[in-house]
């Protein structure tokens, strides 16, 4: 029964599925509601590089989402540039503005670095808010082309656009696993469990987590590009605080430290979040307090609950006790996960 949900089957499900989505729902909206949740997948999948492997939580991510979504906007709409050109400027500008805040970020730690970044994220609101020469304030950027043709293939309908997040969302899955099952991945997950530990085997930290936290705005700044291509329209509030909380949910809920727990929260959390729309902003009395149980009872989301009860029960099957089942993955659980 356990070789049936096995990794490699898991994915080629989890593709198919994706892929004959749109003949299944053949419902634009949904199609929409869909192609917004890969976007999330793929800005949750950027913070995870950093919160998840590497342990640094950083709550500026909503801010380097919003640099992307505006750069975009900026160079299409008012310097009139090349969709693809600018796409590819954009993931080089956030990427730049990640490194250069992640050097003065990174020197410091735990609830420090949450604090800074937490400022940063805000200070990256509140000049797309006020700074209504270049972003438009509040009134926001509007008239952002879709993404151009390529060849003979067009993105201007819903299922074109699906496809196209979706080819996103795949290749930085598939980037992503590569990195944490590289030896940089490991030196990641190494820093995480005790930064003073790899430093005492000659691991250069400061290297690593600036490389982790450049990835990490690398994947913000696309996910930020390809939203202002779907939606069309972008203010300020894509930055706020509240689409921080969002991202942290996604992670929390889906699974932090794995490599599907961000596709996994995103996409529950966006359906679900669907279904309770006629409460309003009153749908946040359930999500707190599921949230808390998630975290109290299942510390590593759905993802990691999942991988728990399928190695107890390999175990029974195996009549092997469980040793050490920590909240910390084991190397077999990480290529599960």
């Amino acid at each position: 029964m356990t070789s049936i949900f096995n990794k490699r089957n898991s994915i080629i499900f989890f593709v198919l599925l994706s892929l004959i989505f749109p003949t299944v729902v053949p419902n634009d909206y949904f199609l929409y509601l869909m192609t917004t949740a890969f976007i999330w997948v793929i800005a949750v999948s950027g913070l995870n590089i950093l919160a998840g492997y590497t342990g640094y939580l950083s709550l500026a991510h909503a801010g380097f989402f919003a640099i992307g979504a505006y750069s975009l906007g900026l160079l299409t709409v008012k310097a009139e540039m090349n969709y693809w050109i600018a796409f590819v400027l954009t993931l080089g500008i956030t990427s730049l503005i990640g490194l250069f805040v992640g050097l003065i970020a990174l020197r410091t730690k735990e609830h420090f670095f949450a604090i800074y970044t937490l400022c940063v994220g805000y200070i990256i609101y509140l000049v797309i808010d006020k700074w209504e020469g270049l972003t438009g304030g509040v009134r926001g950027l509007i008239g952002i082309p879709t993404p151009a043709n390529i060849g003979p293939i067009a993105f201007d309908s819903v299922h074109s656009q699906y496809y196209l997040v979706l080819f996103f969302m795949l290749l930085s899955l598939l980037i992503i696993y590569r990195i944490v099952h590289s030896l940089t991945g490991r030196t990641f997950i190494a820093i995480r469990n005790s930064e003073q530990l790899a430093t005492t085997i000659g691991v250069s930290t400061m290297k690593n987590k600036l490389l982790a936290f450049v990835l990490s705005t690398f994947f913000a700044g696309m996910s930020g590009a390809l939203y202002a291509s779907v939606i069309r329209f972008i203010g300020p509030e894509i930055a706020y605080t509240s689409v921080m909380f969002d991202l942290l949910m996604y992670l929390l809920v889906g699974g932090i430290g794995t490599i599907s727990g961000p596709a996994v929260g995103a996409i529950v959390i966006v359906w679900v979040s669907q279904q309770l729309q006629f409460l309003q902003e009153y749908r946040m009395l359930i999500f707190g307090p599921l949230l808390t149980l998630i975290i109290i009872f299942y510390p590593r989301g759905i993802v990691g609950a999942f991988i728990s009860l399928k190695t107890r029960a390999q175990a029974k099957k195996r009549k092997v006790p469980i040793v050490n089942e920590s909240l910390t993955p084991t190397k077999k659980q990480i290529e599960e996960g």
